[in-house]
């Protein structure tokens, strides 16, 4: 009976281990992450706010926000120039997708430019790849983008993860259909993904499919398959610029009107945002991968009322 009694208690505290709160890192530097944002199509604000305490929660990262300007005319004449070489990650949260209008001063632009060419770390946060289809190099800095038929190169995968490149002119311009529970699988095994099982269910993913651009020095991390078409396209990926490294991913959806979304109560979106994070600033991953990580037959999500920062904001 003493036995069965001690087994259930190990049992229990075995279950309170998994917790879905992300994992204090201690004793490790801090790294410093600037957030831009300020204009989107999307719920830039309550993105911004989400990140930052995903985040900061872990006691790894310090993070700050710069707020563009939201219309073209204060940006043309704003002193807004967001120092980016004080920090070890810039997160960009901005998209001009209905407003083209709306761009950074070119300035901004070169400093973007001049900070990732010179060695900084870039988070491309979802739909900050459908910006700036003016500004060729941005393109370039972020490999594959929201853009028309013409303007790029698609990826595409066939059954055995070979990478087909779908010439300007060919394919679709890049859309979406539904959102659904994507199952995730690695292509390239990465330091962000180490650890990872080979294919994990994610929820209420917007999968991009024929994402354009230059498509160079980019390494394609994992990939889903479209619940539409059946066609395989990339999920995340990553670029080097310069001495730059930059990553990208369609995870992390959030729309009008949410508060806590499933895309963002998922353990797999938020273990990969603060790894990925790191990765960027440092070249290395220590942050573990949670117990609780999905599998591919199941979604693993935070309690809905456990929403990163809300202790702090109370």
């Amino acid at each position: 009976m003493r036995i069965r009694f001690l087994s259930i208690v190990v049992l229990l505290f075995g279950h309170l281990a998994q917790s879905q709160q992300p994992v204090k890192v201690a004793g490790k530097r801090t790294i410093r992450v600037l957030i831009v944002d300020g204009f989107s199509n999307h719920d830039w604000k309550r993105t911004t706010w989400m990140v930052r305490h995903i985040l900061e929660e872990t006691g790894h990262f310090e993070v700050t926000v710069s707020t563009a300007p939201n219309t073209s005319d204060s940006l043309s004449k704003t002193s807004w120039y967001p120092p980016f070489e004080e920090y070890d990650v810039v997160i960009q949260n901005t998209n001009n997708i209905q407003d083209t209008a709306l761009r950074w001063p070119r300035r901004v632009e070169q400093r973007l430019e001049d900070y990732v060419r010179g060695g900084g770390g870039l988070y491309v946060l979802l739909s900050a790849n459908n910006a700036f289809a003016s500004w060729p190099q941005y393109d370039t800095i972020i490999g594959l983008g929201w853009r028309p038929r013409g303007a790029g190169y698609a990826l595409q995968l066939d059954t055995a993860d070979r990478i087909m490149r779908i010439p300007p002119g060919q394919g679709e311009g890049t859309n979406h259909g539904e959102r659904f529970d994507a199952v995730i699988h690695i292509v390239n095994r990465h330091p962000i993904n180490q650890g990872y099982p080979q294919r994990w269910r994610t929820a209420s993913m917007e999968l991009y499919r024929y994402a354009r651009g230059p498509a160079e020095n980019i390494t394609v991390l994992s990939a889903a398959t479209d619940s539409v078409t059946g066609k395989i396209f990339p999920v995340e990926w990553v670029t080097r610029y310069g001495k730059g490294r930059v990553y990208a991913s369609s995870m992390g959806h959030l729309w009008k009107g949410d508060v806590y979304p499933v895309s963002y109560r998922c353990i797999d979106f938020q273990t990969t945002l603060i790894r990925a994070t790191e990765w960027l600033a440092t070249g290395k991953v220590t942050y573990p991968v949670p117990r609780n990580f999905p599998t591919a037959n199941a979604t693993s999500l935070r309690a809905e009322g456990d929403i990163p920062g809300s202790r702090q904001s109370h």
